[in-house]
């Protein structure tokens, strides 16, 4: 483990407990990285880490505008194009 708590690089991520019972006895089940067996419940599952994801930085906010949604302009209603 490094100094900040977190999984070295190669090394498993270990959970507290099982998704589906919620028992805490887990041990590595054999059928390779990042799968675990979870010995009150006898289910095998698998973990496994997809990344990070940031927040978009918001952009500047035009004066008048607290919308994140992009201005529509009316060009014509349904009934107006019939």
């Amino acid at each position: 483990m490094s100094a900040a708590g977190g999984a070295e690089p190669g090394q498993r991520a270990v959970p507290f407990y099982c998704p589906f019972c919620g028992d805490e006895d887990l041990r590595p089940h054999e059928e390779g990285h990042g799968t675990w067996l979870c010995s009150a419940c006898r289910r095998a599952f698998s973990l496994k880490f997809l990344g990070l994801v940031f927040a978009e930085k918001p952009g500047p906010a035009s004066p008048g505008n607290t919308s994140d949604a992009p201005a529509r302009t009316p060009s014509s209603t349904p009934e107006e194009e019939r």
